[in-house]
């Protein structure tokens, strides 16, 4: 009997994780099962334990439950308590182990999959939510020249600055609100905020992309305002498909011991 695995989230319909992890399983030879859990709001907890003891090994966490997956597990990572969210489950015996791959799925995709390295660059994360939050500290920790955490409203980037200072490696950290942003530019632009799910537009100048930038949209499958404003500046545009192809890839390792290729997954994705 294969052991089973499973998205959970509200709603999950959506979700392109089953697929992926399929992929990865034919790939790397291993016998899984992965399936999706639509949680009512409030029985995240309730439908995790169900799947437990039904033999579930482990899951995927998505909206909106990354945070109490963090208060539901026995262990957490080192990245998982910085981000207080967790987006991957294992489980053994009584144990429930938590760990956040999102931050290690984006950097691998901008430094692989792009081909773009963070050291020494000019960062701007946009946003000061969960989604920056989760993806902050491996970010810091690959060593660019300058970090400004950009959000709506200033005290809140402040505080996430305040907490992840000081910086690793001798990169400035610093927090400003949009308004702050005229006159700045960026050689990564990382669109953190959920504005693009809305199809809203950010408060920000064209001019944080400064020449040969890459600005990189955490949401994937539609061309948000943020995308389209940075390939009317002449950056490089990119959306979110790559970093959850490989978060996907970081969970599989985590419960199987083998980290799966990623880069036909990806582009047999785009292709769908």
């Amino acid at each position: 009997m294969p052991d089973r695995y499973a998205v959970i989230g509200h709603p999950v319909t959506h979700s392109q994780s089953p697929w992926i992890h399929a992929q990865f399983a034919r790939t790397t030879g291993q016998d899984i099962e992965y399936l999706r859990l639509e949680a009512p709001l409030d029985g995240f907890e309730r439908t995790l334990d169900a799947f437990r003891a039904a033999g579930g090994k482990g899951a995927n966490v998505t909206l909106p439950f990354k945070e109490a997956a963090s208060r539901y597990c026995s262990e957490l990572s080192a990245r998982a308590r910085a981000a207080r969210a967790v987006n991957t489950l294992k489980f053994a015996g009584a144990s429930r182990y938590g760990d956040n791959t999102d931050g290690a799925g984006l950097l691998r995709d901008l430094t692989v999959n792009l081909g773009r390295a963070l050291t020494a660059q000019r960062v701007l994360l946009l946003g000061a939510g969960g989604a920056a939050r989760g993806v902050l500290a491996p970010l810091l920790e690959a060593g660019p020249q300058r970090l400004v955490i950009a959000n709506r409203t200033l005290p809140k980037a402040q505080a996430l600055a305040s907490e992840f200072a000081p910086a690793r490696d001798g990169t400035r950290l610093q927090a400003l609100g949009f308004e702050a942003l005229g006159g700045e530019s960026f050689d990564i632009v990382i669109n953190a905020t959920s504005a693009g799910l809305s199809g809203a537009a950010l408060a920000i100048p064209v001019s944080v992309f400064r020449r040969g930038a890459l600005a990189y949209d955490m949401v994937y499958g539609r061309e948000t305002p943020f995308l389209a404003l940075a390939r009317a500046s002449g950056a490089a545009a990119h959306d979110g498909l790559g970093m959850l192809v490989e978060q996907a890839a970081e969970s599989f390792r985590l419960w199987r011991g083998v980290r799966p290729e990623t880069a036909t997954v990806l582009a047999a994705l785009r292709a769908r």
